[in-house]
């Protein structure tokens, strides 16, 4: 299927020179971003338009010149790499699963709802953790071989870019998709018309056009509303990510959910299970209920256990506040009374399927409890999560105990080919074998090879990719200050920042108050005193994007971006506007270690400290989410004693002055602890560790393949 397909866009094509076709055939599949060689077989073109183009492949072919194009075509050295690369693609195609689910099959797909994918920094479907796992998601399913398609929507501006001014206060941008210029195509209907689906949102008939973008083996669908067809309104429902009111959101999932519903039945699939991948795509279910009540006329009901056999749901929010919620009002005029009238509901009938207590008319209508109510599972993505989320959502097992309550956990993992740096992956080809993927998936197999892998040649490695990272950091830093008008001295500054022998802690994630940005500026002086430490200094590079409508995380952000221009710091804090997945590469495949401090317990699960693991870095986290799985004592750092029940006050104060004393007493000797060859072996000891005991349980083959043995396969009990 995707071999015909390249083929076709291939043949309408023939501005490339011949033996250069193979580029076009990858370049209309998100394989090769993940795949060995994959991003180099692009980027040798042309590094600088590569660069410039944001690693988009197709805009990247457009522009480079036809005498670059030339050149490659006659580089012998050039066209065997291209070869072996799409010989490889090629065999993926065809290669057989890894394993045969119950049930499961291509006529019978996994069908996976989510409101972002974080599939590429090209393709910008996403604003952090959540779409980031869902594209590792897709893409593990993709090697596993699970058949899966994925539904989403295409945003016409994404999520915003970011900039700070010279105060530090983050201001928004938005740059606009263009569908023609990505690596995505238009689905048609058979007469070569674009494939439409309706949904009446409002009291008005909504058209949606489909686009579809190529994830290795798996095909994620995307729903665009602006189209001419319809009316202004409606043309913005997929204007922007997470942007906009209320009324913009809930559009937005009524379009995902029983548009997306409605799009597979015009494919043609037919889904083994539908996976609602948080409660964005909960009107799913309704829609599923709608064709069985108007096929069989039979009442909600009767109905709802045959929707349930058919859904499971994942969620990713360890607190109430932070799920979907509508005002009444506002969720039937987005329905208007057509919808309620074909499930056969009132209007109050309707409301109660998403409330907690459904006699309570006050209270607002949610896509949890709905989606909780209509799917036979539920789970959380982190064993603590899974607990958490069986306290908060109990009120709707009124006659069970807590433990009682059927939510579970799959503990979230990350797609370790996406993540893990040239450079390791190289290390792992020599001393683990060609086939490390499919080791990685047996821990003890993996413990031994790893073993193998000198101290030395991990090490050399690892000093490589920060030299990499600290190169990135002084040319990112510079091109920001130049473009925010800041002095030329602080200019100047960024070409000599940061010193590759120091210790190099990472913090970057969304910026938000339980994530708790500051609490590394608890006690200043404490600080300093490691920064300037002359004989074992320690250098801290951030990123993180604030909400646009969070102004107190604005301020955090302003607060530690302003700490940049003292002098004491300046040459070892800085702070990376704009984070994407390019700088999150960066950041997880270079540093020493990753910092997390989240308030415990609202951390679901976190993921990117995974990704570090899988580099050699080392964790220093507070003890919650899937570090609280992870830590062992032996693989990294912990903060805290896991104690929850402090307040806020104390639970703040204690885990700041764990954290300096961890790093104090813990991280800065071990990492300066040098023997006369002028290794840390200790620390390299910890390091293999962290490889060994991490990267098998924490990737995302681990995690698909949980969720296709424990949670995809149908069931006869209903809860």
């Amino acid at each position: 299927m995707i071999e015909t397909e390249m083929e076709q866009r291939v043949t309408q094509k023939a501005a490339l020179p011949a033996p250069l076709i193979p580029l076009e055939r990858l370049a209309w599949n998100y394989w090769w971003s993940w795949a060995a060689d994959g991003e180099s077989i692009f980027r040798d073109l042309d590094p600088e338009t590569w660069e410039e183009c944001e690693y988009n492949p197709r805009e990247l072919l457009a522009r480079t010149s036809a005498y670059r194009l030339a050149e490659a075509a006659t580089d012998p050295v050039y066209l065997e790499r291209l070869h072996r690369i799409d010989e490889r693609f090629r065999s993926y195609a065809i290669s057989p699963p890894h394993f045969q689910p119950q049930g499961i099959t291509k006529e019978h797909p996994v069908a996976y709802f989510c409101a972002e994918f974080g599939v590429h920094t090209s393709l910008p479907l996403y604003s952090g953790g959540l779409g980031i796992l869902a594209g590792d998601h897709l893409k593990s399913a993709s090697d596993l071989g699970l058949p899966l398609v994925a539904i989403g929507l295409l945003y016409r501006y994404g999520y915003f870019r970011q900039r700070l001014r010279t105060d530090g206060w983050q201001e928004e941008h938005y740059g606009e998709t263009f569908p023609n210029e990505l690596p995505i195509h238009l689905v048609k209907n058979e007469d070569d018309t674009p494939m439409r689906i309706e949904i009446s949102i409002r009291e008005r008939i909504v058209l949606a056009q489909v686009w579809r973008a190529d994830v290795g083996r798996v095909p994620l669908y995307l729903l665009d509303t602006n189209i001419p067809e319809n009316v202004e309104t409606d043309r913005w429902v997929t204007g922007h990510l997470y942007g906009g009111d209320r009324e913009t959101r809930i559009v937005q999932e009524m379009l995902l959910g029983i548009g997306g519903v409605r799009l597979l039945r015009k494919l043609g699939v037919s889904p083994h299970v539908f996976h609602l991948n948080e409660g964005h795509s909960a009107f799913l279910t309704l829609e599923l209920a709608r064709e069985v009540i108007q096929a069989e006329k039979r009442p909600l009901a009767a109905v709802i256990d045959t929707v349930k056999r058919q859904c499971v749901f994942t969620t990713h929010t360890p607190v109430a506040a932070g799920n979907d919620e509508f005002e009444a009002s506002l969720v039937t005029r987005a329905f208007g009374p057509g919808y309620l009238n074909e499930l056969g509901l009132t209007e109050e009938e309707f409301l109660a399927l998403g409330r907690v207590d459904p006699a309570n008319k006050s209270e607002r209508y949610g896509l949890t409890p709905l989606a909780i109510r209509m799917c036979r599972s539920t789970n959380g993505v982190s064993r603590k999560h899974g607990e958490v989320s069986r306290a908060l959502w109990q009120k709707l097992w009124p006659e069970k105990k807590v433990e009682e309550i059927p939510i579970g956990h799959i503990t979230n993992g990350v797609h370790a080919p996406t993540w893990i740096s040239p450079l390791l992956r190289y290390l792992f080809e020599q001393h683990v074998g060609d086939d490390w993927e499919a080791k990685l998936r047996n821990p003890v197999a993996w413990t031994d090879v790893v073993a193998r892998i000198p101290d030395e040649e991990l090490w050399k490695a690892h000093v490589n990719l920060k030299e990499r990272l600290i190169a990135f950091i002084r040319q990112r830093s510079a091109q920001s200050r130049i473009a925010a008008g800041e002095k030329a001295d602080y200019i100047e500054a960024a070409k000599t920042m940061f010193d590759p022998a120091a210790l190099t802690i990472g913090f970057a994630r969304r910026v938000a108050g339980y994530k708790r940005w500051n609490l590394i500026l608890t006690d200043r002086k404490r600080l300093l005193k490691l920064i300037d430490n002359e004989e074992r200094p320690v250098q801290f590079v951030f990123a993180g994007k604030a909400h646009p409508q969070d102004e107190g995380s604005k301020l955090v952000l302003q607060q530690l971006a302003q700490w940049k221009y003292d002098p004491a710091v300046r040459q070892r804090v800085v702070f990376l506007e704009d984070y994407d997945q390019e700088i999150a590469r960066q950041l997880v495949q270079s540093v020493d270690v990753w910092l997390n401090v989240p308030r415990r317990p609202l951390e679901a699960s976190g993921t990117s400290g995974e990704k570090v693991a899988i580099n050699g870095g080392l964790n220093l986290s507070i003890l919650d989410g899937w570090w609280l799985e992870g830590y062992d004592g032996t693989n990294g750092f912990a903060i805290g004693n896991g104690n929850d029940t402090a307040s806020v006050a104390e639970m703040d104060g204690a885990d700041a002055e764990s954290l300096y004393r961890t790093l104090e007493l813990e991280v800065v000797p071990r990492f300066y602890n040098r023997d006369n060859d002028g290794l840390p072996r200790n620390w390299i000891a910890m390091m293999k560790r962290a490889i060994q005991t991490l990267a098998p349980r924490y990737n995302s083959d681990r995690m698909v393949e949980d969720y296709a043995r424990k949670i995809y396969p149908q069931i006869t009990q209903i809860r």
